[in-house]
């Protein structure tokens, strides 16, 4: 959603600018610059953009870690630091860092603990969560021998254990297997069909596409595109990529994208023209190796927003 008006939002910031001062106070980064922006409940939203975009300083903002030089953030309607919404909030940071010398078992026992949770509750949540983010079976591993993406799945499992309305994610994927990923997508799925609402950071572009309701790309800390993924991304077939072999690409309409011994990649405008070629093709005695519809996608939109040398600037 746009605009200021908090209607169903579970997230609203209203005109926030951050800025951080340099070394020794010298100069000025201004890394989120005048954002208005809503997160509807029961979604998934993501929040996209280059490295420096100023994505983590926001979520910084949300969470209340730290505070806007202007503007306004509410969670559910709350000021950050107010205790009856960071109860219902959830947080994993980008590069997580947890006490190396507790084991699985025993950081979410501690979260568990600090989250107000009874114990034969909260060892009910403990033994789910390890087991909804993979980590079944190595619940008694110091976390000091753990990989970055183990100690990934246990931030997210501590981001879930109380069962929050709000998960707030920064880079949920980062150090994560392609399998690894897999399972975060269909875990933050799960949360969806749960009624829970989601919004995740990230500059894996095919993620996104693949789970997000609503997306805003940030670029130099300001807003440059906002709204439902359908929107951004378009059904329409724009062009044809056609595979043909076994003809000349002189008796053959179409521009010729590319060629790879007797393989030519083709280009066509539309489908009368594709089936122009198909007939051609098939008078001239060669074959068709694969059509590929092309779409507007999230990463052709994404590039477009950012620019040349987007990320070359900013803070995080």
């Amino acid at each position: 959603m746009g605009g200021t008006d908090s209607g169903d939002a579970v997230v609203l910031l209203d005109g926030v600018t951050k800025a951080f001062r340099g070394h020794l106070g010298v100069g000025r980064t201004v890394a989120v610059r005048g954002l208005t922006l809503g997160v509807e409940g029961g979604g998934i939203f993501g929040l996209l953009g280059p490295n420096g975009a100023g994505k983590t300083t926001t979520l910084k903002m949300m969470v209340g870690l730290l505070r806007p030089d202007r503007g306004t953030v509410l969670l559910f309607g709350r000021p950050p630091s107010d205790p009856a919404a960071r109860i219902r909030l959830g947080f994993l940071p980008e590069n997580p860092y947890f006490y190396d010398y507790l084991t699985g078992e025993e950081f979410l026992d501690f979260y568990g603990r600090l989250r107000g949770l009874a114990g034969r509750e909260r060892w009910r949540r403990v033994r789910e969560v390890l087991g909804q983010v993979g980590l079944a079976g190595r619940e008694r591993t110091p976390l000091r021998k753990c990989s970055k993406g183990m100690v990934q799945r246990l931030g997210l499992a501590q981001a879930l254990l109380h069962e929050p309305d709000l998960l707030i994610l920064d880079e949920p994927m980062s150090g994560l297997d392609p399998l690894g990923r897999r399972d975060v997508r269909d875990l933050i799925l799960a949360q969806r069909a749960a009624g829970r609402t989601v919004l995740f950071s990230s500059h894996i572009l095919q993620d996104a596409e693949t789970i997000c309701d609503r997306v805003a790309i940030l670029v130099g800390g300001a807003l440059r595109f906002e709204g439902a993924l359908q929107d951004a991304v378009s059904r329409r077939v724009l062009w044809y990529e056609v595979a043909v072999t076994g003809v000349a690409p002189g008796r053959l309409p179409g521009s010729v994208l590319s060629s790879s011994g007797e393989e030519i990649l083709l280009k066509v405008p539309d489908e009368a023209s594709l089936g122009e070629l198909i007939r051609a093709v098939q008078e001239g005695g060669g074959r068709i190796g694969s059509v590929w519809p092309r779409r507007d996608s999230l990463e052709e939109l994404f590039l477009r927003e950012i620019g040349p040398g987007a990320g070359s600037k900013g803070a995080a």
